[in-house]
């Protein structure tokens, strides 16, 4: 599956999609909000509704991560019209770079222009508490390195450019709102800048790994989010990234502790409601 150097899927049928969508709701959004592993809830907070099971969307794959809703929900927050993803699909489910970013074309055609990404994340910066917000300045895509990136093969001009821009990949402007409605609501304390670095998965990193991307400069790690974020700015779509960070990585040989997936999705009860109000409140200024 991997090895494909096409995207599986033409403009066409992100039009058939899209068009499906929108017959089905009168909301025209221009915000997205792709909620990461255990931040789902994000998508509960909008008013006036509508919610559609992945499976029930011509086109739209599907995850299989086990506990998570497939859902793809429209409505409004603090006034704005939005989309939020309750799920978002990764290489380790066998899912390729097509897939996997294939919401933010349909995204792109729905007429957003903001997309927000969140996800859960492991702490490399020695300086990163569990439990910690971290807004992302830059990321380093190692799927990218191996030739993973979703924007190998043709290009389809009506997406964008051939050869897009990175070096803007986030934009400064929403990270400087965030920060200060960061400070306005007493969690500046909380909230980390650095650089986020995607991983396939599905294993956790090795201790050596670990050292590796210290070394390279990545703060944080996790297995979403990367391919969104270039395809959005193929798109011409501004991007905000955040990352709560669930867990720090092992990094000593004689530790015996062991990273899990119930470690994860149990620390993300704690700071979600802060994460929340944050985005919230970015929404109401965009």
């Amino acid at each position: 599956m991997f090895a494909s150097s096409q995207c599986r899927y033409t403009y066409e049928e992100c039009k058939e999609t899209v068009d499906w969508l929108l017959a089905q709701t009168n909301v025209r959004p221009k915000v997205a909000i792709i909620c990461g592993s255990g931040l789902e809830g994000l998508s509960d907070l909008l008013n006036n509704r509508a919610a559609f099971p992945y499976n029930n969307i011509p086109h739209f794959p599907h995850s299989t991560v086990p506990d998570h809703e497939d859902q793809l929900v429209f409505g409004e927050l603090k006034g704005k019209q939005c989309v939020c993803m309750k799920d978002s699909f990764h290489f380790f489910e066998g899912c390729d770079t097509a897939m996997v970013t294939y919401p933010v074309r349909v995204f792109f055609l729905l007429g957003v222009e903001t997309l927000i990404v969140t996800n859960a994340a492991r702490g490399l910066n020695s300086n990163f508490n569990v439990g910690d917000i971290m807004m992302i300045k830059d990321h380093i895509n190692i799927p990218g390195f191996a030739g993973q990136n979703p924007l190998c093969g043709p290009n389809d001009e009506r997406f964008g450019v051939r050869f897009p821009c990175m070096s803007d990949a986030y934009d400064k402007d929403l990270a400087h709102m965030a920060r200060q409605i960061a400070e306005e609501q007493g969690i500046a304390n909380f909230l980390q800048h650095g650089v986020y670095c995607m991983v396939p998965g599905p294993t956790y990193e090795t201790m050596a790994e670990c050292k590796m991307l210290q070394l390279v400069g990545a703060d944080a790690v996790g297995k979403s989010m990367v391919p969104e974020v270039v395809v959005a700015r193929h798109c011409g779509i501004r991007v905000f990234g955040l990352s709560l960070i669930t867990n720090n990585v092992v990094s000593a040989y004689s530790s015996k502790d062991h990273a899990n997936h119930e470690e994860v999705s149990g620390t993300t009860d704690m700071p979600t409601q802060d994460l929340q109000r944050l985005v919230i409140h970015l929404v109401e200024k965009i």
